[in-house]
């Protein structure tokens, strides 16, 4: 990551500025439902297209990316940013900090975040692997080291393949049609 390449900005200058700039929201589709900032624009990181962004962009200077905590939102403006596109700053500490600091959000049914499921995800795959390792054969204890080898690749790398997998989920990705690339209001979910 390019650490020159975007700068950050608080919840609260995110807030003041939101009209005169894209809300660029790269949560998944659930995610976005379960809350989001009204007039933001979902795309999810695995989606993300910079060519996209720009036709977005016409007439706004600046692009202001969202995501739960920062995390994805960094991968977002990295790509965004080594594609061209001037002017992108991370949101500080994503939806969560915004939330913290009382900012609006536009509601909708809960969802479990992506995180929390690459958790549930992992440590049913460790446990299965273990447990099928005692009772029918230790070769499946291979299973919970290949899952804790890419836990420790996502933590260095800071990229999961695990959680890229599950953004591509049906239930994280409800009728595309109910997904409006350009969203202002709440989806179905």
């Amino acid at each position: 990551m390019n650490a020159a390449a975007f700068s950050t900005i608080t919840p609260s200058d995110v807030a003041k500025n939101k009209n005169t700039a894209l809300l660029l929201d790269v949560r998944t589709p659930a995610e976005f439902a379960e809350a989001h900032i009204d007039g933001a624009t979902l795309k999810p990181l695995h989606e993300l297209r910079p060519d996209d962004i720009q036709t977005l962009m016409q007439g706004r200077s600046t692009c202001y990316v969202i995501c739960r905590s920062g995390n994805r939102a960094r991968q977002a403006a990295d790509k965004l940013s080594g594609s061209g596109i001037a002017a992108v700053h991370v949101m500080e500490g994503g939806i969560t900090a915004w939330e913290q600091e009382g900012l609006p959000l536009v509601r909708g049914r809960k969802a479990i975040s992506l995180e929390r499921q690459v958790r549930i995800a992992a440590g049913s795959l460790v446990f299965a692997g273990a447990i099928l390792g005692y009772l029918v054969n230790p070769v499946w204890i291979a299973l919970s080291g290949f899952v804790g080898a890419g836990l420790v690749f996502a933590g260095v790398t800071d990229t999961c393949g695990m959680a890229m997998v599950l953004a591509r989920m049906p239930w994280n990705n409800p009728t595309k049609g109910a997904q409006n690339a350009n969203s202002k209001g709440c989806c179905s979910m």
